[in-house]
């Protein structure tokens, strides 16, 4: 290309197409460049036309998840306690906290989960069941919504701090993770264009939000990672990162991963939020 480079209404319907088809931001944005794109003017174009999609697309679709308290703030109550606000990122829209849980909370739900658990599945949208994928090398369980003190203290802690009712919560998942497993990069939310999805949805409909809660400190890896913002969040026994996606589109950035554990294990309690109340 020669000339001042102008991103026209037809490039950004492309960028929007591309994210919608799956594609990665790091993917898209070679691809442009391949063809002759300037890269600060392709990375541009992408974060431009993106957040105006997201923007656009959320005015027809119901509430997500948001973080309670005043802009600016660094620590909010929720529920029962204070919690430490420290990253807050608007698109993607996360959040990382600080003492969000207690040593002793940790390891509660440590000892409560540990004698349940299994080889982690995995969500198949194709079918509207679960399956153990090799994309996930952790072991796993869940926890039925409010199933122990523990469970219902946390829950209405979550519930409080993102603004969001506890019955549209999935019960808490507890994962193990020993040296070497990962969960490779996914999406939260379910697919649309899959034939199971739709009696997936029918228990509470679509995931909204994700509620990562760190159990334990790993001695080496098991970050959280964002592919498409280069974005790590490490596991630190307390914390938790929060994210949302109010529509099931990649353009909403959130891809995202537990990267492998190097050295250690790590143990995480996740919790998911649905549109509706969770049957």
């Amino acid at each position: 290309m020669s000339g001042p480079q102008v991103v026209t209404p037809e490039l950004r319907q492309w960028i929007v197409d591309q994210a919608a088809a799956g594609h990665s931001v790091p993917s898209v944005l070679e691809a442009m460049k391949a063809s002759g794109w300037e890269e600060n003017v392709a990375l541009a174009a992408l974060e431009d036309t993106l957040a105006a999609e997201v923007a656009r697309t959320q005015l027809a679709h119901k509430a997500v998840p948001e973080v309670v308290g005043e802009p600016g703030v660094s620590t909010v109550w929720a529920h029962d306690k204070w919690v430490k606000v420290l990253v807050k990122i608007k698109r993607p829209r996360i959040v990382v906290f600080g003492d969000f849980l207690s040593e002793q909370e940790c390891e509660g739900l440590k000892a409560e989960a540990s004698v349940r658990l299994a080889r982690s599945e995995t969500v198949q949208t194709a079918t509207g069941g679960s399956e153990v994928n090799e994309a996930r090398t952790s072991q796993g369980m869940f926890f039925q919504r409010g199933e122990s003190e523990l469970c219902q203290r946390i829950e209405a802690r979550i519930a409080a701090l993102v603004n969001w009712p506890v019955e549209n919560g999935e019960g808490i998942q507890v994962l193990r993770y020993a040296p070497g497993a990962e969960y490779k990069a996914h999406y939260d939310y379910f697919d649309p264009s899959q034939p199971g999805t739709a009696a997936i949805l029918r228990r509470g409909g679509q995931r909204v939000g994700t509620l990562v809660m760190y159990l334990n400190t790993p001695e080496q890896g098991g970050a959280t990672v964002f592919p498409d913002v280069d974005i790590d969040v490490h596991a630190v026994q307390g914390n938790a990162v929060f994210f949302a996606y109010g529509i099931p589109s990649p353009t909403t950035l959130t891809l995202h991963g537990g990267a492998p554990v190097l050295k250690g294990e790590k143990w995480v309690a996740t919790k998911w939020m649905r549109e509706n109340r969770f049957e």
